[in-house]
């Protein structure tokens, strides 16, 4: 087990991120069987798009990157573009600008799959993120096979023995891992296994409560060797401005592009912003 500061004593999950992590672990126990043939598969396949360092070389530069979300629906908003296609909407992505695509796969409240991820991976050049609540190295031999080049792990959602597990199990399997937090407990568990793209989310998952403040306080906290992606909440170029300043590298948004008549326009107006390069120590 990975130590960690004794100022956070893990529980489960509550609310909303409670229930999303209690099914996922059911569904990784579906086809927790197939670990076996994802890994021959696995085997037979040319080596991950991107190297962890690659991935996080995509999301740095002298302004804002965008991670752009391909996202159907959400427990906080239900519907938001259901009938999306997930591979034409990635392209408009890309074509504003995106450095890489987030896809969600979370089938019940998110109404994304597998097939998703598999048809952005396919369509665009850019690394393909597999979001969901991963809790198994199943899950993360399923997001190799189908072409991701990363996967989110939410510190929060994963017990002190499971984040290092899935850490380790993304890197025997070729991926790239974006790993979630909310405070600063839970950026010295990231830390402590090795985390180098690390988000903080305004959003808690437990309450869907949004604080903007979370981000910009906490991503000056984040070693300047990491990147730093801030994510939920923003929908316009005022509203990226505070975690710029505060020294992020990259913002993940979802909702406000995947409703937008113009997703490749949308993408690129949050694009460009200038960030700070001093910031963060």
């Amino acid at each position: 087990m990975q130590a960690f500061s004794s100022r956070l004593v893990w529980t489960f999950p509550s609310g909303t991120l409670g229930e999303l992590t209690r099914a996922a672990h059911e569904r990784a126990n579906l086809v927790r069987s197939t670990l076996p043939d994802l890994r021959s598969a696995a085997r037979d396949m040319p080596p991950a798009p991107l190297a962890a360092e690659a991935f996080a070389t995509a999301l740095r530069g002298p302004a804002i990157r965008v991670i752009a979300e391909v996202k159907r629906a959400s427990p906080s908003k239900g519907a938001i573009n259901a009938g999306i296609d997930a591979a034409s909407q990635a392209a408009h992505y890309a074509a504003g600008g995106a450095a890489a695509i987030s896809v969600l796969t979370e089938p019940t409240r998110f109404g994304g799959s597998l097939d998703d991820l598999s048809a952005v991976a396919a369509r665009v050049g850019v690394p393909a993120i597999r979001k969901d609540f991963l809790v198994h190295p199943v899950q993360l031999w399923e997001a190799r096979v189908r072409g991701a080049t990363a996967a989110l792990l939410i510190v929060r959602a994963l017990s002190p023995d499971e984040l290092p597990m899935l850490m380790d199990a993304a890197r025997e399997c070729g991926l790239a891992t974006l790993v979630e937090i909310r405070n600063e407990a839970e950026l010295e568990r990231a830390l402590a296994v090795g985390a180098t793209v690390i988000g903080v989310n305004n959003r808690n998952l437990e309450t869907l409560t949004i604080d903007p403040a979370t981000a910009p306080a906490l991503i000056p906290r984040i070693p300047v060797h990491c990147v730093a992606v801030a994510e939920s909440g923003m929908q316009h170029a005022h509203d990226v401005t505070p975690s710029a300043l505060a020294g992020a590298d990259a913002i993940l948004v979802g909702s406000a592009i995947s409703a937008s008549a113009d997703p490749a326009a949308a993408v690129r107006a949050l694009s460009g912003i200038a960030r700070s390069t001093t910031a963060r120590r």
